[in-house]
C-alpha cells in the first residue's frame, strides 16, 4: 500500500511541475494550463486485472488533478468506437483506451486526430500501420510474457525424454495478449519437438469461461501434462475443473498463468499454479504523466513499457502479503 501511496503522490507532483511549463494543446481547454478531461474507454470488467487496472487509472486521475470521463465496453469493440467518438464530440482533451481487439481502428481514430485530440494506447495496441493516429502504447510486451512462460517450462522438463502435451488457454480471440502471449509461447518451445500443444482455445479471460474449456479439455484429452493459461482467472477457472476431475492441480497438471493477481499468486503460493509471469495492472500514474505531457504538446515515447518480473512458489509466498491487487 506504501508503495502505492507513493507511486500516486509521484504523480501527483509531476502533473503540477508540467502544469507550471509547456504550451499547445488538444481538442479541449486543458492545453493553455487549465484542468484537463480524458476520456477513457476501458475493456471491461472481466476479471481481477482488469477491475485493478480501472481503480489505479481513477484514482490516479483524480490525483493529478484530471477529469475522467469513463466507459466500460464489456469486452464490444462496438462499444469503444460508439464511446471514442462520444469523446470526439465532447472535445476532451485527449483520449486513452485499451483496445477490445487489435484491428479496425483506423476510421475512428483518424476522426480523433482530424479534431486535434491526442490518443494514448492503455494495456493493449492497436495493428494499424499508420502509427500517427496514436501518440504512445503504454503497456507490457506480451511478446516477452509469452517468452517468459515458455522458457520455465523448457527449464522444468530439460531432461524429460517422453512428449510433453500443453493444453493452452488464450484470451479474447483477435486481442493483442492473446496473439502475443501465444507467439512468445509457442517460439520458446517450438525448438524443442517433445513439447506439443494439444489443445488450444479461447477462454476470454474470465474464470467461468477457464473452467468450462478446462473441463471439456479433460474429457478429450486423458493424458494432459501442463496447463498455459493468458491470465490467472482463467488459470483459476481450470484449477476448479481440474479439481473437479479428481486430478491435483500443480502436480498431476503442472499450471503456468499470466498476471500475478492476489489470487493467482496465492494459489501459486498453495502449489496449485507453478509459476506466473507478471503483468502489472497499475498503470494509472504512468498514463497520467503521459496525459499531461501530450496534451502540451511535448514529445514522448512511442512505446512505454511497464516493468516486470516473474514468481515461483517460494518468491509468491514471500510477496503475497504485500500484493496491492
Amino acid at each position: 500500500m506504501l508503495k502505492r501511496i507513493s507511486a500516486l503522490v509521484l504523480a501527483g507532483l509531476t502533473a503540477m511541475s508540467m502544469t507550471a511549463c509547456g504550451s499547445g494543446g488538444g481538442g479541449g481547454g486543458g492545453g493553455g494550463g487549465g484542468s484537463i478531461t480524458m476520456g477513457f474507454s476501458q475493456v471491461g470488467a472481466e476479471s481481477g486485472w482488469r477491475t485493478a487496472n480501472t481503480k489505479s487509472v481513477q484514482d490516479s486521475a483524480k490525483t493529478a488533478g484530471i477529469t475522467l470521463k469513463f466507459s466500460d465496453a464489456q469486452q464490444k469493440q462496438e462499444n469503444q468506437i460508439k464511446a471514442i467518438r462520444s469523446y470526439i464530440q465532447q472535445k476532451v482533451d485527449v483520449i486513452a483506451f485499451s483496445p477490445v481487439v487489435e484491428s479496425g481502428w483506423d476510421t475512428v481514430l483518424k476522426e480523433a486526430k482530424d479534431a486535434k485530440i491526442p490518443v494514448i494506447l492503455t494495456d493493449r495496441a492497436v495493428d494499424s500501420k499508420d502509427t500517427s493516429l496514436y501518440k504512445t502504447f503504454l503497456g507490457s510486451d506480451f511478446v516477452e510474457e509469452g517468452k517468459k512462460a515458455g522458457q520455465w517450462l523448457v527449464n522444468e522438463y530439460k531432461d524429460a525424454k517422453d512428449p510433453v502435451n500443453i493444453v493452452e488457454l488464450q484470451g479474447t480471440t483477435g486481442s493483442a495478449p492473446a496473439n502475443d502471449r501465444k507467439s512468445g509461447f509457442q517460439e520458446v518451445i517450438g525448438a524443442d519437438p517433445k513439447f506439443k500443444i494439444i489443445a488450444s482455445q479461447t477462454g476470454d479471460f474470465t474464470r467461468a469461461k477457464g473452467k468450462e474449456v478446462m473441463e471439456a479439455f479433460l474429457k478429450s484429452n486423458p493424458d494432459i501434462d501442463v496447463l498455459y493459461a493468458h491470465n490467472d482467472d482463467m488459470g483459476l477457472g481450470a484449477i476448479e475443473a481440474i479439481e473437479g476431475a479428481g486430478k491435483v492441480p500443480g502436480k498431476d497438471i503442472k499450471i503456468i498463468t499470466v498476471d500475478a493477481v492476489k489470487d493467482g499468486m496465492q494459489a501459486l503460493a498453495d502449489g496449485k499454479i507453478n509459476f506466473i509471469v507478471e503483468c502489472s495492472p497499475l498503470l494509472g500514474p504512468q498514463l497520467m504523466d503521459l496525459a499531461k505531457k501530450v496534451v502540451k504538446g511535448e514529445q514522448v515515447p512511442p512505446r512505454v513499457v511497464t516493468e516486470e518480473t516473474t514468481f515461483t512458489q517460494e518468491q509468491a509466498k514471500q510477496v503475497l502479503s504485500s500484493r496491492q491487487y
